[in-house]
């Protein structure tokens, strides 16, 4: 008997002591949350670039040609920026009249002849004299008598028609690196008045054409820009 109480003697030691003090098992501590995943990053659209704005120039009405009837004159053109020494278009070159036209401006540098154009028009012929840059230079036009002279040589040149409109351009010029810009220097086109176009100076600075006309009939002298022209119309 002894023996038995003996056994649960430590036992009930430990029930008494539960009891007691309210003893409890050491609770283990929670264990570490886990730290988030980040959120995947959304990728960013690349910017989209600005549309690119084409070029679009204000396109030229044809020069030289056949045009429409009633056609409209572009008013005179404004004195370029950085030309202010140059003497402007004069708006009354625009009318027509057989006397003499003239615009110096000869304290600009040479501008080239690039381009000469000849055309038909609604009751006029019509010249065209197309430059490098964004200033005509200066020019002179008049009626001239026989003999018709090359500047550089002081020949005599024959030239068709029964008039002639002598345009002279300064300070211009022809030629480019040894080179002439307009090859066709001589023409014949086969138009109402203008019988005969040709070329009688490329020399230091000045370039004249003759235009052989069937009469001495009035003209008008016009700037266009964009690109750079000089406008001869004369009337049939």
């Amino acid at each position: 008997m002894m023996k038995v109480i003996g056994r649960w003697m430590p036992m009930l030691g430990l029930a008494a002591c539960l009891v007691a003090s309210g003893c409890k098992e050491p609770t283990k501590p929670p264990p570490p949350a886990e730290p988030a995943a980040p959120a995947p990053a959304t990728p960013t659209a690349p910017a989209t670039p600005a549309a690119q704005t084409a070029d679009a120039g204000a396109g030229t009405a044809t020069d030289a040609g056949v045009a429409p009837a009633a056609e409209a004159t572009p008013p005179p053109s404004s004195p370029t920026p950085g030309a202010q020494t140059a003497q402007p278009e004069d708006s009354k070159n625009r009318e027509w009249t057989a006397g003499r036209v003239d615009i110096q401006r000869s304290s600009q540098k040479p501008v080239t002849l690039r381009e000469v154009r000849e055309g038909r028009n609604e009751g006029f012929d019509r010249v065209v004299f197309q430059f490098d840059g964004d200033q005509v230079p200066g020019y002179h036009l008049e009626y001239i008598d026989k003999p018709i002279i090359k500047c550089g040589s002081g020949d005599p040149t024959d030239v068709a028609g029964q008039a002639w409109l002598q345009v002279r351009m300064v300070p211009a010029q022809a030629h480019e690196g040894g080179n002439v810009t307009v090859a066709q220097r001589e023409r014949k086109p086969k138009l109402p008045l203008i019988e005969e176009m040709k070329v009688t100076c490329d020399f230091e600075g000045e370039v004249i054409w003759v235009l052989g006309v069937k009469h001495p009939n009035k003209y008008r002298v016009m700037e266009l820009h964009e690109p750079t022209r000089l406008v001869v119309d004369v009337q049939h």
